[in-house]
């Protein structure tokens, strides 16, 4: 949630419902794609 409201803010700045369906899911997928870039890869050492 802190990564949530420090990029996105607070709050949502859109008024209407259907802008603001858009802007969940634009935050979602940018903070999904920052979470994949920052995920190590792992491999199993045998």
């Amino acid at each position: 949630m802190g990564r949530w409201k420090g990029m996105i803010g607070p709050k949502l700045q859109a008024r209407c419902f259907e802008n603001q369906k858009t802007e969940v899911r634009i935050a979602v997928n940018v903070l999904n794609k920052m979470t994949g870039l920052g995920r190590p890869e792992f491999e199993a050492v045998v």
